[in-house]
């Protein structure tokens, strides 16, 4: 029996890159291109797994979940949540953009701004999320309606999912961790983190060294 939903584990991964920005940004040297243009690497991907993630949560989750429980006012908070977050996170892409094109310390700084924003506002969302659909996850996840859900969220090509996989497994929660491993078998997932999420490894994974 799961302990953890992957939807929580997943948000272990956003919580571990928003405090990796954070400290990346604080400890900017004025200049540094080089290092600017890592973290806009870095930034690309974990704009595009928040990003996907919530589109998964409107067009997935949120039909999924009404039918087993899940009120629309729930559903509703969450997307009036997700819509705060959608700003937030536009104004940290603006901020990671203007440091990618012109490396000075006060660009890092508006970054870090905007990243400190955002993390607030998703932390809070993700708090909220876990504690009104955390239970629904554990409660249901042999309901037929749960696991096509989860099927449904598994259809992407292998790059998307190898990428996925070696994103989700640099570093962080060990629980989370355990629940991807219970969830995919060991071979499969070794394939796809190995040689599909060869592009995370080698372009992302190195940023946080």
């Amino acid at each position: 029996m799961a302990t953890m939903s992957m939807n929580k584990a997943i948000h272990a991964a956003f919580r571990r890159d928003l405090d990796r920005f954070l400290s990346a940004l604080g400890r900017f040297t004025d200049g540094d291109a080089r290092r600017a243009e890592e973290l806009g690497r870095a930034w690309d991907n974990f704009d595009f797994q928040l990003t996907k993630h919530h589109e998964g949560e409107h067009e997935i989750a949120w039909p999924a979940l009404a039918r087993v429980g899940v009120t629309q006012q729930t559903i509703d908070q969450m997307d009036a949540e997700h819509e705060v977050m959608a700003e937030r996170l536009a104004a940290a892409r603006g901020a990671m953009t203007a440091l990618r094109a012109a490396p000075t310390a006060a660009n890092a700084q508006t970054a870090a701004t905007a990243m400190g924003e955002l993390k607030t506002v998703t932390e809070e969302h993700l708090d909220h999320e876990e504690r009104e659909i955390e239970p629904v996850y554990l409660a249901k996840q042999d309901d037929p309606v749960v696991k096509e859900m989860g099927k449904k969220f598994a259809r992407v090509g292998p790059k998307e999912g190898g990428e996925f996989f070696a994103w989700m497994l640099d570093g962080g929660d060990p629980a989370a961790h355990a629940t991807l491993k219970g969830e995919v078998p060991g071979p499969v997932l070794t394939i796809l983190k190995n040689v599909f999420g060869r592009g995370y490894t080698k372009n992302v994974a190195p940023v946080w060294r």
